[in-house]
């Protein structure tokens, strides 16, 4: 599969550019009446959701300008600067969405802090210990290619390419099914479009990576190692230890299957696959 053609940064600009869209433009009058409406463990697992995406949004937010540093090329530079700007509009309309239907008007980080307090152990060694940790080592040398691939590998094909397509795969499908936050899921769903541009900018690099220098894969593999027993954690919503559970329509199985499957498919494009993990 690794034959299959992935867009460089130079193209990935470019679809930049023919994509953009403002967090304030999305009508959120509908949502503001339903959310008022629901009630019960739908409302609170559709909550944990919400806090989940506003604490994970302002760490890929402030925890990227390391990677911007430590670009390639003019090209890579240019697209990469784009991405730094969609996870702030992304933070931007999460925060808008808190704002107007949650109508608990603060600042971000007052947002943040409530959001922390609906989050997992494990989502927190993701996003606080592990990115953290991975983004000022990239700061402090941003010729460590090491270093680079491992945030790459964490960012890009975990956080947003498991976690983030897991997350609105089935969150959406959840609140189409039962006619629920349109506004919510018209924004989400132009952030879930911004996403997969970035996650083909993190194919792309780690494939070019593990094809020039060999020490790349095992980095790749030793950051899957690390974290995709924390990924399968984060997935699980609160109070539902163990594997057999159900959450907004869907089983634990089918989330796990779709996060693996996904993972899977762009594990092959780079050369690295995911049966060589462990």
């Amino acid at each position: 599969m690794t034959d299959i053609h992935l867009f460089g940064p130079q193209e990935l600009y470019r679809h930049w550019e023919e994509g953009q869209w403002s967090p304030f433009e999305v009508d959120l009058s509908v949502d503001l009446g339903q959310w008022g409406a629901l009630a019960g463990e739908d409302r609170d697992l559709i909550f944990w959701v919400l806090s989940s995406l506003m604490v994970a949004e302002e760490r890929i937010t402030t925890k990227f300008s390391g990677l911007v540093g430590a670009h390639g090329s003019e090209e890579e530079a240019t697209f990469l600067a784009t991405q730094q700007v969609d996870e702030a509009r992304h933070m931007q309309f999460y925060a808008r969405f808190q704002d107007e239907v949650v109508a608990d008007p603060a600042a971000i980080a007052a947002h943040v802090e409530r959001a922390r307090e609906q989050i997992s152990p494990a989502f927190r060694a993701i996003f606080d210990v592990a990115l953290v940790e991975a983004h000022e080592k990239l700061v402090a040398n941003p010729a460590d290619t090491e270093a680079k691939v491992r945030f790459v590998t964490l960012y890009h094909q975990v956080l947003e390419g498991t976690l983030g397509l897991t997350s609105f795969e089935f969150v959406t499908r959840y609140l189409d099914r039962e006619s629920l936050l349109p506004g919510f899921v018209a924004g989400y769903s132009k952030i879930h479009h911004d996403e997969h541009r970035h996650i083909g900018y993190g194919t792309w690099y780690l494939r070019e990576a593990v094809a020039t220098d060999p020490a790349a894969a095992e980095a790749v593999r030793a950051t899957l190692r690390e974290l995709l027993p924390l990924v399968a954690e984060s997935l699980t919503p609160p109070e539902r230890e163990g594997t057999d559970w159900d959450a907004l329509g869907a089983g634990g199985e089918e989330i796990r299957g779709f996060a693996l499957g996904g993972l899977t498919r762009r594990l092959d494009m780079i050369g690295v696959p995911l049966s060589s993990v462990f």
